[in-house]
Formats: structure tokens, sequence, C-alpha cells
């Protein structure tokens, strides 16, 4: 299949992207994983769930609307259930490598003259000693079964962590019938009351899930932690305790919180091994763009939590901003974006990166994690072979991966990567992976079929 611009990852600012470019006469094709367009901010309910009011579990929803009906009527080809694995140059242009469906076994592919990336974000989740039961799920996790599965992920839960997707998950099963034990936040207020200029522009929100909090009648722990999560064959109850303003555990202030599900989350981290792979320039851990959202490899743009997390509504503007300039580029004319879309931008960065200096987790988390903590789960590597590795010498994430197989495993490192960097006391590094998921060999095999599989 061929077209001129292939948007990976239909998002927030996939979506915005493939509408503005598609409405400047480019052919887009959007490309995703998901069985329907949205990416985690939008997931729909499957059809046959028969959801009467699916926009009772969802923020902005107008918004979602116009951008759904704007690719309905539009001209942009969506290929769902399409997961990529791969995005190569080629002397004329790309060639998008994906597998289809759930058993992603079938290869394809879309050849393009342009490339978008807005792959999005994974959740961060630092460990701690009983976060492997069954019952413990991610903040994103839950919110996904919720919207997705119109499910609750049991009866009594507590929402636990830091940064802002906590406020919707919490509101969000309280919402839909669970009980929330508390809502436990390692941040501070006067964090927030620090960067209150920056974040002016979210008061309306922050008031809305404040007032839905207080209807429920969700305890708030600010400045609270989980220490451990309890149980025997699936969680029973957690821990928790408050910290001191250095962030360290305050003793004597543990409390049991009884719960069948704990929902955890540490902020997000980009989605970047695509960009890696292809070359991409990185700033941080994010991919680096200019002010049109291009990046440092000809031919690629990239937006939303990719180039740094934001939130949806940066994402939208990044991808409005980025599918205008695609849409120039490859028609020879000037990137006309919305002034509205670059002013946007502009604020919310600013906002994006107030948020994420006052909801940085607990700096001294490491230190309460016990020896027999499993820390990569996979490969089920605990916080003990860790530290062991580091006594002989590693100092950063590659090296323990190399002593104790910590990051080997189904998911590379995604999930445990932040925490084996943080007990070396180092800030996480980009991962470089070659594939951004795991590929059967068999299809490596008919890619490269003259390599042979020696």
């Amino acid at each position: 299949m061929r077209t001129e611009l292939a948007v990976i990852g239909a998002g927030p600012a996939g979506l915005a992207a493939a509408l503005a470019a598609s409405a400047r006469g480019v052919r887009v094709t959007l490309v995703d994983a998901a069985p329907r367009p949205g990416g985690q901010f939008y997931r729909q309910p499957a059809a046959g769930l028969g959801a009467r009011r699916p926009e009772a579990l969802h923020h902005r929803w107008r918004t979602w609307r116009r951008l759904r009906d704007g690719l309905a009527a539009g001209r942009v080809r969506v290929l769902t259930d399409h997961h990529v694995w791969c995005v190569e140059r080629t002397p004329d242009g790309f060639t998008v490598r994906a597998l289809l469906g759930p058993e992603q076994e079938e290869p394809a592919e879309v050849r393009a003259r342009s490339v978008l990336l807005a792959t999005g974000g994974y959740e961060t989740v630092l460990p701690f000693p009983g976060w492997t039961l069954p019952g413990v799920v991610t903040a994103g996790g839950a919110q996904a079964v919720l919207k997705g599965g119109l499910v609750v992920p049991g009866r009594r839960a507590v929402v636990a962590g830091s940064g802002p997707l906590l406020l919707p998950v919490a509101t969000g099963l309280a919402a839909a019938g669970a009980e929330v034990a508390a809502l436990v936040e390692s941040t501070a207020p006067g964090r927030l009351v620090r960067h209150g200029r920056a974040l002016a522009g979210h008061l309306p929100e922050g008031a809305g899930y404040a007032a839905r909090l207080l209807r429920h009648r969700v305890p708030v722990l600010a400045r609270h932690t989980v220490v451990r999560a309890h149980g025997d064959d699936r969680l029973t109850g957690v821990t928790v305790a408050a910290l001191d303003a250095d962030g360290r555990l305050r003793p004597g202030t543990e409390r049991h919180l009884a719960c069948d599900t704990l929902a955890v989350g540490h902020g997000m981290l980009p989605h970047t091994d695509l960009a890696e792979s292809l070359g991409c320039r990185l700033d941080g851990l994010a991919v680096a763009v200019d002010d049109e959202q291009r990046t440092d490899v000809p031919g690629v743009w990239a937006a939303g939590e990719a180039t740094g997390v934001g939130g949806a509504a940066l994402a939208l503007a990044e991808g409005h901003i980025a599918g205008c300039s695609a849409a120039a580029r490859l028609r020879g004319t000037a990137a006309d974006p919305a002034p509205a879309a670059l002013k946007a931008r502009t604020r919310l960065r600013g906002s994006a990166a107030a948020l994420a200096s006052a909801c940085a987790p607990p700096p001294h988390w490491a230190g309460q994690l016990t020896d027999d903590t499993v820390v990569c789960r996979c490969e089920e590597v605990t916080a003990g072979a860790v530290r062991e590795a580091l006594d002989l010498g590693a100092d950063d994430e590659r090296t323990v991966k190399l002593l104790t197989r910590a990051g080997m495993g189904w998911c590379q490192g995604r999930m445990c990567a932040t925490a084996v960097a943080g007990l070396a006391g180092r800030a996480p590094t980009p991962a470089r992976r070659p594939l951004a998921r795991p590929v059967p060999l068999g299809v490596l095999a008919r890619h490269h079929p003259q390599e042979g599989l020696s």
C-alpha cells in the first residue's frame, strides 16, 4: 500500500495531524494498534456492549466528536489493529512495517513519502513490596478497563502514586460504582501552589475533579505514599504513610486501607522506539522537534507525548501543527497552522513542565524497597539482585541488565528501566530498542529471506 503521509498513532495528536494534512489535499494513512481510533484518552467501549452514555467516562467529549466526525467525513485511510514494529527509510521515502490483529503474526506494510510519529507515551510505575499481587493494576490500566470494557476492576479501590492521571481515574471509578477508599498522592499541595501561574489554566478542570471527589466522599491523602500491598493469592489491602518535606517516610504515620484493587501510577514516559530506530535526535527522553514539529530526520515529524508528556490538549495542538507542516512540505507550500494552535502549544508546554516538576515522584522511594521486592516482573529480578549488581560495579541500566537479566523480558525494560535507574541513583536513559515490539521470527525471516536464520 502506498500513501503520501503515514501517521502512526490514532490518539489526539495523530487524529489532529491526519485531519490537518488531509484537509490540505494530502493522501493520509492513519495506522494504529487499537481496534478503533482514539488512543487511551478517547478509548471507546466495544460496540457490542451497547453503551448508552459513553461520554460519561470521558473528558472533552465534544472535541472527540469533532475528530470522529472529521475522520468519517474525510479521506483519511484508517488502518486499525496494525501493530507497528519498525519504520525503515527507503530511497523513495519510508516503509512502515506492522503486525496484524490480536495475534500479531501476519505482516503488513505501508509505503509513504513522509512519516508522522504520534506514538504517545506509557506509564511509569515504581515498585514497592507486594506490587505484583493480583489486584494491583496501573492507573491507566484501570482507566482502560473502565472506558473500553465498562467494568470496574474491583469493588473497593485505592488510587495512588503521583501525577494528574490519578484524578480522572479516581473520579471515573467512583462514578462507575466502585468505592474509592482513598486517593493517595505523593505530591505536596505546596509544590502545586509554587507553580500557580503556569497551572492557572488547569484550575477549572482541577476544581471539577475536586467537586466530584467530594461528591463521592473520596478521601484525599496528599503527601502520602503506598508502603506495601498485602495479600496472599490476591490484594486485600495496602499500607500507606505520610512523607516529610524531603520525601522520606514519616515514622508512626502508617495506616492500613482495606481494598481489593490498587490503581497506581507515577507519571508517563514518551514512546520513542520508532523515532530512535530512524535515527531521530532525542531531547532527554523525548523526541526533539523544531517549531514545525519536524525531527532532524528529513521527512519525519513527531507530535504528542512522544515529544514530551503534556496531555491531550497539547497533543492536539502539536498534531495540528505537524499535519500542516507535513502537508506544506509535501506540496511545496508554506505551512499555515491555526494561530490558536501555536498559542496553545506555547502555553500548554509551560504548564506541562510545571506539572512534571510539581508531581515528580518522591526522591527517596528506592530506599523503601526490601531486597525481596520484584523489580523486573518479566525476569523476576529482585531489588536485592539489582543491588548486588551495583555492588559489583554496575552503574547504569544496561550493565545491570547484563548481570541480572533485568529488562530482557517481553516488555524490554519499559516497566523496570526507571526502577533500575532509580536503584542505581541515576536518571533514566533512552533504551535504544531496535524494534518497537516483539516480532515472530517467521516475520523477520520473510522480511530478510536472503539472510537466512543462521
